[in-house]
């Protein structure tokens, strides 16, 4: 929600890591060229399976005919004289076999200077029978020739406007030679910019980089710097932008499906009531309220006195459900209550029935439950209808501001907050939340404006006190920053948040042990609260560890697990875990218990926002497990 994103900012990260160990890799070239060679593209090429047919029709009908017996002839050694003999002819074939091949190349290259690409094509493609036909193809020097042979005619067939031939060459080639630069450079065009399969192209770059990765990898034990990567980490992004609109399509329908009936967790219900002025007097009335349990609700009647009272009763025992921290049970009454009201056969008699501003009440809860379940045209929807009643309740505008933001409506969230602050220019609520707002654009020094004003008014708001400090803290006004949180920690030493942003201040300064230490008291204050959790995992993360040591990742991986269970939908926890699972993973199966967890995370995803950045976490995770799985890698771990 958006009075959460604040807290959340800093902790959202869509950096790329990739890490790779690599098994060595081996085909066999007699394997590869025979059939490179059954997939000539000529129509006039005799192919080896050609040659292979008739040999085998020649050979049955041999067989057909009788078989005299013969004695078995003695075997001779060969002379002196006719083991050379034998050599020298050999030699000569070889020698012949090769001024062959060399005069079809020249041929093909004559035939592309003449910008005749298929003649050219052709030209590579009978050299290349020649080496599968030849009795010496798995010579040395034959298997070189064959792979440049290959990588011509694959420049050929782009030339030509064939790109599926150009890369079918190009994965022959790299088959055998993973590292042939050419060839997976075509690939890589290929795929992005003529057959426009921007996944595939972005499996390929990872590729790329997991050959450079396993390539200079004695060198990273060593904590040496290696050189660039041979594709540019742009390249993984503009891929990931072409891929996503649709990667993402699925997700963010299912979200609507999903999202009216999934509460956000605890922890940031209670945020969000506490950033209101009103939650200490909501709370008190709540609690004389008496005990759930112990109100009767009236049963349904059709007189608009009985529907006052059973309309009334449901918002009292939501409200009391709030204090509780039902906040599903809640829901349900204030929804029950209005919807008494709006089916009542005479709407305006039992509206009139029920207490002084308890209707008013009642539209302001059901309107704050349905922003909790994100149904935000619902909340909007009733929270106008209670403007209506009281249009001088500027809180009401406060309200619909914050539903604006997470519409992502922000010209009309300002005009809002503008309005709230025209009826009520000291009105905390609006300079807090529009403070909000300035801050997630960037508007900082108009952010600071709206919060010293706000602390002018209510100098005991410690919520506006932590935005103030995260303001000094983002300029790097550390002594600032401090001050603010000591205010705060004054009117609430017990508070999670306060000791969460002292140690945020602390790792800022690369304070490691001592943000630690605050981390964990924000914990043990409140267990519900996730952004401490994955804190404490990102500052034993950066705390350098000793000579010959690595940092403690099943301790950082237990903190980011933690952050899951108390709140099923903190994305910057799924996406810090799955980061390092992935890194760390032993073997590909392991790695794929990463595309896993972000399945999870995306299915408690609450926004948009959220969905894209799991979805790019979780498209990459899955073209690094398809690269690696295409080079015959077994893990991404380089230890």
């Amino acid at each position: 929600m958006a009075n959460n994103a604040l807290a959340r900012h800093n902790l959202r990260s869509t950096q790329i890591a990739l890490f790779s160990l690599a098994t060595v890799f081996s085909l066999s070239f007699l394997w590869y060229y025979f059939r490179r060679a059954s997939k000539s593209a000529s129509p006039s090429s005799q192919s080896l399976n050609d040659q292979t047919s008739s040999k085998g029709k020649d050979a049955t009908t041999t067989q057909d005919k009788p078989a005299s017996r013969k004695q078995p002839e003695e075997r001779k050694t060969p002379t002196p004289d006719e083991k050379e003999a034998i050599k020298t002819s050999s030699k000569e074939d070889e020698k012949a076999l090769h001024a062959e091949i060399e005069e079809l190349d020249k041929k093909g290259k004559a035939f592309f200077k003449a910008k005749q690409f298929l003649d050219a094509a052709q030209a590579f493609t009978d050299a290349l029978d020649l080496i599968g036909s030849s009795t010496e193809g798995g010579s040395t020097a034959l298997q070189k020739q064959a792979i440049t042979l290959l990588n011509n005619r694959s420049a050929m067939y782009e030339k030509a406007n064939l790109p599926e031939l150009s890369l079918e060459d190009c994965n022959t080639i790299l088959e055998t030679d993973p590292m042939h630069v050419k060839a997976r450079t075509r690939k890589l065009r290929m795929l992005e910019n003529v057959l426009h399969r921007p996944f595939d192209a972005l499996v390929e770059v990872c590729a790329s980089q997991l050959l450079h990765m396993r390539q200079h990898r004695n060198t990273l034990r060593m904590g040496l710097p290696i050189p660039p990567p041979p594709v540019s980490e742009s390249k993984l992004h503009e891929l990931l932008t072409l891929i996503l609109p649709e990667a993402v399509a699925p997700y963010e329908q299912e979200l609507e499906k999903r999202s009216k009936a999934v509460l956000p967790s605890p922890y940031t219900i209670v945020q969000l009531l506490k950033s209101y002025t009103g939650y200490n007097a909501w709370m008190a009335d709540a609690a004389r309220s008496g005990s759930a349990s112990s109100m009767v609700i009236p049963d349904e009647a059709s007189d608009a006195e009985a529907i006052a009272n059973r309309a009334t009763m449901l918002m009292k025992r939501g409200q009391r459900y709030v204090y509780d921290g039902r906040y599903d049970l809640a829901s349900a009454d204030f929804e029950q209550g209005f919807a008494c009201i709006e089916n009542a056969p005479d709407q305006q008699a039992a509206i009139d029935a029920m207490p002084d501003g308890a209707y008013a009440r009642l539209l302001e809860w059901t309107g704050m439950v349905r922003h909790w379940h994100y149904n935000l045209e619902g909340s909007m929807a009733v929270y106008r209808k209670c403007a209506d009643v009281e249009p001088t309740n500027a809180l009401l505008l406060v309200k619909q501001a914050g539903v604006q933001m997470d519409k992502a409506e922000l010209d009309e969230a300002y005009k809002l907050f503008d309005m709230a602050l025209g009826i009520d220019p000291d009105n905390v609520d609006a300079l807090l939340h529009r403070s909000n707002l300035k801050m997630l654009q960037s508007k900082a020094e108009e952010a600071k404006t709206d919060l010293l004003k706000c602390l002018e008014l209510k100098p005991n708001h410690v919520m506006a006190r932590l935005r103030l400090a995260s303001l000094f803290a983002s300029t790097n006004d550390i002594e600032s920053a401090t001050r603010q949180l000591d205010m705060a920690e004054n009117e609430d030493p017990k508070s999670s948040d306060v000791k969460s942003h002292r140690g945020e201040l602390l790792f800022t300064q690369n304070k490691m042990e001592e943000a630690r230490e605050q981390f964990e008291m924000a914990i043990e204050l409140e267990p519900g609260n996730p952004t401490p959790y994955v804190n404490c995992a990102m500052t034993i993360l950066n705390t350098p560890p000793g000579q010959g040591q690595m940092p403690d990742t099943a301790a950082i991986m237990d903190f980011l697990e933690r952050a899951i269970e108390v709140d099923s939908q903190f994305t910057a926890a799924y996406m810090q875990l799955g980061q390092l699972a992935l890194g760390t993973a032993t073997d590909l199966n392991a790695a794929k218990e990463v595309i896993k967890l972000y399945d999870n995370g995306l299915a408690n995803c609450r926004t948009k926002e959220e969905i894209k950045e799991l979805v790019s976490m979780r498209t990459l995770a899955v073209a690094q497990v398809d690269a690696a799985t295409m080079l015959g890698m077994e893990t991404f771990n380089m230890q």
